[in-house]
C-alpha cells in the first residue's frame, strides 16, 4: 500500500504534467495556426514550401534554448525537426490547392 503523503505528491505532480500537456496542446495549435497563414503567404507569391535557411537557424536557436533551459538539445532538435516535417507536409497542401510549386526546396 502506498503512503498517503506520496499519493498526495504524486497527484500534485501528475495534475501539473496535466496542465502543461493541455499548455504544449493550446500553444502547438497556436504555432500550427501561424504556419498554415504563412503557408497561404508563401502559396499566394509561389514561395517555395521549405525553407532550408530558416530551419537551420531555428534547430541552432532551439538547441541553445535547450541547453539553456537543462533540456537535451538533441532531443530538442528531434522535436523541431518533428514540428518542420508537419509544417512542411501542410505548406506542400496549401501550395497545392493554389496551384502552386510543392517541391521541398528552391
Amino acid at each position: 500500500m502506498i503512503d498517503s503523503s506520496v499519493k498526495e505528491q504524486l497527484s500534485g505532480y501528475r495534475q501539473s504534467i496535466d496542465n502543461i500537456d493541455a499548455a504544449l496542446v493550446h500553444m502547438l495549435a497556436e504555432r500550427f495556426r501561424c504556419t498554415k497563414a504563412v503557408g497561404v503567404l508563401k502559396a499566394t507569391h509561389e514561395l517555395p514550401p521549405a525553407d532550408p535557411a530558416r530551419e537551420e537557424y531555428q534547430i541552432t536557436r532551439l538547441r541553445h534554448l535547450a541547453q539553456d533551459a537543462n533540456l537535451d538539445p538533441d532531443f530538442a532538435e528531434k522535436f523541431l525537426n518533428f514540428i518542420i516535417k508537419e509544417v512542411i507536409r501542410h505548406h506542400e497542401a496549401i501550395a497545392a490547392e493554389h496551384g502552386g510549386a510543392t517541391e521541398k526546396t528552391a
